[in-house]
C-alpha cells in the first residue's frame, strides 16, 4: 500500500492554481507559503522569472515585533511589509496566489494586511 504524503495535494492544488494565475510585470503574482512555524510572501514576475520583493516572519525588520504574537498577527505584519515594499517599487496592483492552502487563518490575515497597506487585488 502506497503511504500518503500529506503535502502533496497541497502541491497537486498549487499546480491546479498556477494553470490560471500567472504574474506580469504590470501585475505582478504575490505567492504565499506557510509552513508550521513562519510564513513567507514574495511578489514575482513571472514573464521574467523575478522576485520583486519579499517578507516573511524570519525576516530582520519584523523580528522584535513577533515576539509573543499569534501567528495571525504574525502574518497580519508579513502582509504589511511585503505591501510596503511593493508599493515603493511602484507596483499597485497583485494577482494573489494562495498556494494551494485554503484562504483562511494566516493566508486570510496577510491577504487582507495587504489590501489595507494599499495593493489591489
Amino acid at each position: 500500500m502506497k503511504e500518503k504524503d500529506p503535502r502533496q495535494g497541497r502541491k497537486r492544488r498549487h499546480a491546479r492554481v498556477r494553470t490560471k494565475i500567472y504574474g506580469t510585470d504590470q501585475r505582478p503574482r504575490l505567492s504565499v507559503f506557510r509552513s508550521l512555524k513562519h510564513i513567507y510572501a514574495q511578489v514575482i514576475d513571472d514573464t521574467r522569472g523575478h522576485s520583486l520583493g519579499a517578507a516573511s516572519t524570519q525576516d530582520g525588520e519584523l523580528r522584535d515585533q513577533l515576539v509573543g504574537q499569534a501567528k495571525a498577527a504574525q502574518a497580519k505584519l508579513v502582509g504589511a511589509l511585503v505591501a510596503r515594499r511593493a508599493l515603493e517599487k511602484g507596483i499597485t496592483e497583485v494577482v494573489f496566489d494562495r498556494g494551494g492552502y485554503k484562504y483562511h487563518g494566516r493566508v486570510k490575515a496577510l491577504a487582507e494586511a495587504v489590501r489595507e497597506a494599499g495593493l489591489k487585488f
